[in-house]
């Protein structure tokens, strides 16, 4: 239950400002409408940051089932530990999802277009191209777990807590350079929660929730932080 709580409170509390920051900069009334994809990559990074290391040393502050899976295949999660660490981060995104939507109910209601409304919560490719928008939700899951994973090369990163600013550059770093492509979900829970509250509350003049996509964000991290596990146990960095 301690993974459970965890990275439930840890993956609402990213998804509460990730999809924050994306009603912030996106919808009509807001004061920060227009901010931008620099304050948007800036904000996801933040987003990840916060809860990391609040929950860090409990969890590992997983809050992605790429990241959970990818390191289960690695051996680091133990497999009876899995379905804690999923079904909090679907159940808090969820719930962070939840709440924005709430607190931006009249700049839902004052905004027309159902794509904008949509996009604060829910990733798609800006082309759509299922083979190359599915290659770069994989090159980014990819990059996520290979970076992570490279931050042991860090002599005494964790001792300090470098290593959750590291983990912040790289969110940062993946966003600002391939985020313009699909919207860099990189993270099942991030795209399906979020997807899902959008789908089922009521979001004031919403339109579809583009479920046809939806596999996308949901596969192609996890196939790509699994290579990138496999990839980096491999080389021999000693």
């Amino acid at each position: 239950m301690r993974i459970f709580i965890c990275e439930l409170i840890g993956t609402a509390m990213l998804l509460l400002l990730g999809n924050g920051v994306n009603c912030n900069v996106s919808l009509n009334k807001s004061g920060q409408k227009g901010g931008g994809s620099v304050q948007t990559g800036l904000a996801w990074g933040l987003a990840v940051l916060l809860p990391a290391f609040i929950f860090g040393r409990t969890t590992g502050a997983h809050f992605n089932p790429a990241v959970t899976l990818a390191l289960a295949v690695e051996g680091s999660v133990k497999a009876s530990d899995i379905p804690y660490y999923l079904l909090g981060q679907f159940v808090g995104a969820f719930i962070g999802a939840a709440i924005v939507i709430l607190l931006f109910y009249d700049h839902f209601k004052a905004t027309d277009d159902p794509s904008v409304k949509l996009g604060c919560f829910a990733t798609g490719g800006t082309i759509r191209n299922t083979f190359l928008n599915f290659c770069s939700e994989f090159v980014c899951g990819f990059v996520l777990l290979f970076a992570i994973k490279g931050i042991g090369q860090v002599s005494g990163a964790d001792k300090v807590g470098l290593n959750y600013l590291l983990v912040y550059a790289i969110i940062v770093s993946i966003g600002m350079s391939l985020g313009g492509l699909t919207g860099y979900a990189m993270n099942p829970a991030r795209d399906f929660g979020p997807r899902l509250a959008y789908a089922v509350l009521p979001v004031p003049g919403k339109g579809d929730a583009d479920w046809g996509y939806a596999w996308i964000p949901v596969v192609a991290p996890v196939l790509g932080g699994i290579a990138a596990v496999l990839l980096y146990s491999a080389i021999p960095f000693a």
